[in-house]
């Protein structure tokens, strides 16, 4: 069981691809779908709110994608979540629901959700991609940087 929605889990690898494997050139959808298996469908609306909330900027044209808005290192999972509306709090008990509920139960829920929320802010889009690399993903668009002065 994860406390994310899988919508959710799609936006942080969407961003995470974007920002892992961008390079120096917009990453399409597809390319993003044919790597991460995200369904097309669920991608393009998770990139639109991302790019409405200022995480990714659309670049149009035929060579046109998405690309970070912000640095890597400025940009939280906590902030990716968010944008999705991506913790599941399940149902919410009626205003008149049992003392087990709201005294015990619904803190419990409450308390884990803020905890997530805390290590998913702390979690930098650059901590993902010093991981990918430790863990020695393949970086796509690294082929591509130039460094020449």
């Amino acid at each position: 069981m994860t406390p994310l929605s899988r919508k959710s889990l799609f936006a942080v690898a969407a961003v995470l691809d974007i920002a892992y494997n961008g390079g120096t050139r917009p990453v399409q959808s597809s390319e993003i779908t044919a790597r991460q298996g995200i369904p097309r469908r669920y991608l393009e609306q998770v990139l639109q709110h991302l790019v409405k909330a200022g995480i990714l900027r659309g670049v149009r044209g035929p060579r046109g994608g998405y690309r970070l808005a912000r640095e890597r290192r400025n940009v939280s999972v906590g902030d990716i979540v968010r944008v999705v509306g991506a913790l599941e709090v399940g149902w919410e008990p009626p205003a008149n629901g049992s003392d087990l509920w709201c005294r015990v139960v619904l803190p419990v829920w409450t308390d884990l959700q803020s905890e997530m929320m805390e290590r998913l802010d702390k979690t930098s889009v650059q901590d993902l991609c010093l991981g990918a690399q430790t863990k020695g993903v393949p970086e796509e668009g690294a082929e591509e940087l130039s460094y020449s002065i």
